[in-house]
């Protein structure tokens, strides 16, 4: 892995857990104040370096509780590590080992500590909460001082869980196979319940008398974050502190660790060990805290992230990041050795202006919601493996473009422009200017849904926009007026139009698509169900051709019936259809040109069409508004009120390069994509023929894999017997070279977990025959 600093690691990490996973590790208490200033601390301070110091390589050896450690830090507690992978501790405590830096095991380690002292060549210490049963606790430690370890370290600011929002929104559990090793047989499923169920509340100074008398390891006292409870640490009997606020997951407004560690450091005066966490990301904060008064310090989440990327390699990267970059930071800084890391090292910047820190929990709930991430997670896990052959991208062959094209297409525009009797200053002025909120190609948009689509419409009724993202925005914000409303989507659906109801704050109701595509009873049975909740459904969004995701197409019948239904229970259908000219053969009639009642919003897209990088699309919306005084018009102007105040006007340079396209085909898309379709018609054709080669029938009915023929379009769809989740992508690109989506992006209800989407339209012949050996290969490790 060609990884260079723990940040790069964490978004890799990202990729490889499950939204909820991460959100138990990276998240903190409340409104994460505190953990956002824990990184902030280390971001305001500067390191001042001495020049001309003739010192050699550093020495960043450190002796603690009379042990020596390679370096100053080590790993943090951290609970149920078998979550990011099954070896969990076991693969942390080997990595620590050949690096020399000692590991602090979790109370709720998901390794025995017979089994984590028989790896350890580093010290292990043993971190410490305390039960109301304290025979459980005392069984913990002495089973840990049998087993080797050298130290305690009791958390002291844990009475029970701090309230961590991301977990309850997700309402976060265990799975069965993660549990705690070391504890006796109970119900952990909830690490919030059970703390509050068996940690001890009235905890006191006493512990630690109660810890020296059942043991005789060095105790550490961990969670303190002020002077006055470092000095009582140390009056108690305490062996040493660590300055913490628990990663920010209890209480949130505390202080960031840094920001205190000079004071607790001055008020121990050198009588035990100060070690610090919290926020530690490089090897210059590693510095900045020894600097400030640490004598080492002890790093969590990013093992964590180590651990779910690499395993044992992965820790082993993390901790080998930090060393390289502690030796130069010290090597550049000036500094020999540790000891000479003194408070002059370090400058707060701007110590008087705070910087502005907003926190995600007071931002807008769907900037949480996973569905948010599918694309960055496919675009990130692209970017890692580049070699891989892609299945994931649903655009088209950048053979058919070419860049003097653009150049005259628009050409033909100004050229028609010009034989409309415009003048110079007003050709100039409608290329340079904002131009009409609505579009100023709306007439050939017209002309071409006629001779292309059999669409009859007047221009007014189209609205020109940024690519047919933004007229489902539009339409959606126009439509979806109360708390009542709702909006029925053909599930599985594309994410576009869910993330755009999620942003919106609206209801999506799904409706199950069948095999052969959106059945008009199961459509009917929701809208019941949702009248007899007092829902009003207003709209329901479908893609009747070669849809997107699943690549299935509505039959003719099914197509008059959603229209009788619309007319029947006032529903308005939100018709999108990119896939059409581009697919091969003769099309249904789309549901605008069947609709003499004005139910059907038309979306449409040149981005398939002409180039996706024009970022055109448009929305046919002919329905007749009145308003409280009768008077008319149309719906369409109702989108150019919110069009105005959203993007203003769609780029007029864009329109131009589409409409001289148009004109260029005399409006008449499809036959301007007759070459584009063949050759989607035939990358489909070869998809098809390829899998059943690497898969023939009698195989993949053994293995209980399946997939569909669809007739056009750039999608497919297989079903898989096992769970086709990121973490399947992740294993799939970086051990057979090849990427696909998963299909529970698609369901807004839940669902497609043992789906892929594949798609067809970027790759060439070659790519096509390699990619589905490479497939083939993946199904059957996953099923084996």
């Amino acid at each position: 892995m060609n990884v260079l600093t723990l940040a790069e690691l964490a978004r890799l990490a990202k990729l490889n857990l499950e939204p909820a996973v991460w959100d138990f590790i990276e998240g903190g208490a409340g409104e994460e104040r505190t953990l956002t200033a824990n990184r902030d601390a280390f971001d305001r301070v500067w390191l001042r370096p001495t020049v001309l110091a003739g010192n050699g390589t550093p020495q960043i050896d450190t002796a603690i509780l009379g042990r020596r450690w390679a370096a100053p830090f080590g790993v943090a507690p951290l609970g149920y590590q078998t979550l990011a992978h099954p070896d969990g501790e076991l693969a942390t405590v080997r990595a620590a080992g050949e690096a020399g830096v000692p590991v602090v095991v979790s109370t709720f380690a998901g390794r025995t500590f017979e089994e984590l002292a028989a790896a350890a060549t580093a010290p292990l210490w043993l971190q410490v909460y305390c039960f109301r049963d304290r025979a459980i606790t005392r069984d913990l430690v002495e089973r840990a001082g049998r087993a080797g370890f050298e130290a305690l370290m009791v958390t002291a600011d844990t009475p029970y869980l701090g309230r961590r929002l991301r977990d309850e929104r997700n309402g976060f559990t265990l799975p069965p196979t993660v549990r705690p090793a070391n504890l006796p047989p109970g119900d952990y499923a909830s690490p919030s319940a059970q703390a509050r169920a068996q940690f001890d509340p009235a905890l006191d100074w006493s512990v630690i008398d109660w810890l020296r008398s059942i043991s005789d390891l060095p105790i550490m006292v961990k969670g303190v974050l002020t002077a006055a409870d470092a000095v009582q640490a140390i009056t108690a009997g305490a062996d040493g502190i660590v300055v913490s606020n628990h990663g920010g997951r209890q209480l949130d407004g505390a202080p960031p660790t840094l920001s205190v560690l000079p004071e607790i450091a001055s008020a121990v005066a050198g009588k035990c060990p100060v070690l610090l966490d919290g926020g530690v990301r490089r090897g210059a904060d590693v510095l900045a805290a020894l600097a400030l008064g640490a004598d080492a310090v002890l790093l969590g989440r990013p093992v964590l992230h180590g651990l779910a990327v690499g395993e044992q390699a992965g820790v082993a990267q993390v901790l080998d990041i930090l060393r390289a970059e502690l030796v130069d930071a010290m090597s550049l800084a000036g500094i020999a050795a540790l000891d000479d890391a003194g408070p002059d090292l370090v400058q707060e910047s701007e110590p008087r202006r705070r910087r502005a820190v907003l926190h995600r929990a007071d931002l807008h709930a769907s900037l949480s919601d996973p569905l948010m991430e599918t694309m960055n997670f496919l675009n990130e896990i692209a970017m890692r493996y580049p070699e891989a052959i892609s299945f994931a991208p649903g655009r088209p062959h950048d053979k058919f473009f070419s860049t003097e094209q653009i150049f005259d297409h628009i050409r033909r525009y100004l050229k028609h422009l010009e034989n409309e009797g415009r003048t110079p200053d007003q050709i100039r002025s409608l290329m340079y200017q904002y131009g009409p909120t609505a579009g100023q190609i709306r007439e050939l948009i017209a002309d071409s849904l006629r001779a292309d689509e059999g669409i009859d419409v007047p221009p007014e009724s189209i609205v020109v926009t940024v690519g047919a993202q933004e007229a489902m925005l539009l339409v959606l914000r126009a439509l979806i007026s109360g708390p009542t409303d709702v909006l029925m989507v053909s599930s599985p659906c594309y994410v576009g139009i869910s993330g755009a109801a999620r942003l919106l704050d609206i209801e999506v109701v799904p409706v199950v698509e069948r095999p052969d595509g959106l059945s008009p009873a199961d459509v009917v049975d929701a809208i019941e169900v949702q009248l007899a909740r007092g829902r009003r459904p207003k709209a329901l969004y479908v893609i009747p051709d070669h849809s997107n995701p699943a690549g299935t197409t509505v039959r003719l019948p099914a197509r008059r019936a959603l229209l009788d239904i619309a007319a029947r229970y006032d529903v308005l259908l939100i018709e999108d259809s990119p896939y059409r000219l581009v697919s091969p053969g003769t099309q249904l009639p789309t549901l605008k040109s069947l609709d003499v009642g004005r139910r059907v919003v038309h979306l449409g897209s040149f981005s398939k069409t002409i180039f996706p990088g024009a970022r055109v699309g448009f929305v046919v919306a002919d329905q007749q508004v009145v308003d409280a005084d009768g008077h008319t018009g149309l719906f369409a102007d109702e989108l150019s009120k919110i069009k105005s105040m959203v993007t203003v006007n769609t780029s007029p340079l864009s329109q131009a390069a589409v409409a001289g396209a148009l004109l260029a085909a005399d409006g008449r898309v499809a036959a301007l994509n007759a070459g584009p379709a063949t050759h989607y018609g035939e990358t489909m054709r070869l998809m098809l023929e390829y899998l059943d080669r690497r898969l023939p029938a009698a195989r993949r009915d053994a293995l209980g894999v399946s997939w569909n023929r669809p007739t056009g379009g750039f999608f497919l769809t297989a079903s898989v017997p096992f769970l086709a989740d990121n973490a399947a992508l992740a294993r799939s690109a970086e051990h057979f070279g090849v990427l696909w989506t998963p299909m529970s992006y698609f369901y807004p209800g839940g669902g497609g977990e043992h789906g892929i989407r594949l798609s067809t339209s970027y790759l060439t012949a070659t790519e096509i025959e390699e990619g589905t050996s490479r497939l083939a290969r993946f199904i059957e490790s996953e099923i084996a």
